[in-house]
């Protein structure tokens, strides 16, 4: 697409969200204090609490509120107080969808869904242009949702694209330095890192290929460890102390804010008897972590289609996950277009996401506000969110596989097959 129509389509983008803004000057609050949104690790207001102790020199950590890396500390403190001059906020937000956008354009663009270095689709014609999946992202109501109730996830959907947009031009430092920008702003990011390596490995060229693929890994995961090491030194530098690690990633780890969100963790440990939270914990994280080598090895020839999945997984069973998590994904299916007629429960699972969208609000003020309901009131329709978005994963796991399986058995193509 030409450059005049993708200015337009960001163009469209950033005008919707400033009219929005400008209309309803009273929705970015309300949005902000919905925690199908925001969460204990990405809340705006928690973030303006730990930008007010850092401006009076306090540590943003004491009072157990802001659990938020401390570079975005300084980032913000840079921008007007956002409620005398919200304008300047919204517009930082804005740009970041856009550079989002133009993240996914790129890797749209690219081909690399239906044509990888190890595999190409038999039905590699049937995809969309870069045009219409920044499209699909940018006017996503989700996404129009996240960028109004302006939590820090934003910065990590943007840097987990540039990521992968970075890899898929070639450029394996830049996409590791994104990468490393990821890891450092939510953590789970860093699980992405085995089929990036190998994304950027299939994309090399020729002449600047290593000359093998362990190597080629033990570079990239040396250059995340520095860039990693350098963001937490300027972090201890900033706040004088390494309590951010504990407060920021600890909490992760140990779950100790158990604020209700859209995932399956809070409620379960809410139940949970002290003596056996340690145990459940390494479960928990076993499980969110145990598909990142299963999956890189078995579809081993499409690098960004397991990128896609485990992003898919970690919106469902990361501890912490919200509408934003999901939006990231929704934005990378459209890049396997080709498989969406191998796809068999679409519809089910899109219902299933939208009866969850309408009815977890009111459920979750059925039980805050009207108190003729209680907690299993929202964690039901959280179950029933977590498995609309386990059928969309599922499903377009199973149209990955059955294009390679007919690639591999041109003679099984049309043929009805059972699970077994």
């Amino acid at each position: 697409m030409h450059f005049q129509g993708t200015a337009g389509l960001y163009a469209a983008a950033a005008l919707l969200r400033l009219l929005l803004f400008a209309l309803f000057p009273g929705l970015p609050e309300l949005l902000t204090a919905r925690v199908e949104i925001s969460t204990p690790v990405t809340s705006f207001k928690r973030l303006q609490e730990g930008l007010f102790l850092y401006n009076h020199n306090v540590s943003p950590y004491d009072g157990g509120v802001y659990h938020q890396a401390p570079l975005l500390l300084p980032l913000f403190s840079l921008l007007p107080d956002p409620s005398a001059y919200p304008i300047f906020t919204y517009l930082l937000y804005i740009i970041v969808d856009l550079l989002s956008a133009n993240a996914l354009y790129k890797i749209a663009e690219s081909g690399e869904a239906s044509a990888s270095r190890l595999f190409t689709s038999a039905r590699k014609e049937r995809r969309w242009s870069g045009y219409i999946v920044a499209a699909l992202f940018l006017f996503n109501p989700f996404t129009i949702a996240t960028c109004m109730a302006r939590p820090t996830t934003v910065f990590t959907t943007c840097a987990i694209l540039h990521a992968v947009a970075k890899a898929v031009s070639g450029n394996p430092f830049t996409a590791m330095l994104a990468l490393s920008f990821a890891t450092y702003l939510s953590m789970y990011p860093i699980l992405l890192l085995p089929p990036l390596v190998l994304l950027a490995y299939d994309r090399q060229f020729a002449s600047k290929r290593a000359s093998s693929l362990i190597q080629f890994a033990g570079i990239n995961a040396i250059a995340v460890a520095f860039c990693l090491s350098v963001l937490f030194l300027g972090s201890y530098v900033l706040t004088g102390s390494w309590e951010f690690v504990a407060s920021t990633y600890g909490i992760q780890l140990t779950l100790n804010d158990l604020t209700p969100n859209v995932g399956l963790w809070w409620y379960f440990f809410v139940e949970m008897f002290d003596s056996f939270r340690a145990f459940f914990l390494a479960v928990f994280w076993l499980h969110l972590s145990c598909y990142v080598g299963g999956l890189s090895i078995r579809i081993r020839s499409q690098p960004l289609a397991v990128l896609t999945i485990l992003v898919g997984i970690f919106a469902i069973f990361k501890p912490y996950p919200s509408i934003a998590d999901t939006t990231l994904f929704l934005a990378m299916v459209p890049l396997f277009r080709h498989v969406f007629p191998l796809m068999r429960y679409t519809f089910f699972a899109a219902s299933t996401i939208l009866y969850s969208t309408f009815l977890g609000p009111a459920f979750y003020y059925l039980w805050i506000y009207a108190g003729s309901g209680n907690a299993n009131f929202f964690y039901a329709i959280t179950l029933v969110w977590s498995l609309g978005q386990s059928l969309l994963v599922s499903d377009l796991t199973f149209a990955i596989l059955r294009d390679e399986w007919e690639v591999e058995r041109p003679e099984m193509v049309g043929k009805e097959i059972r699970q077994i």
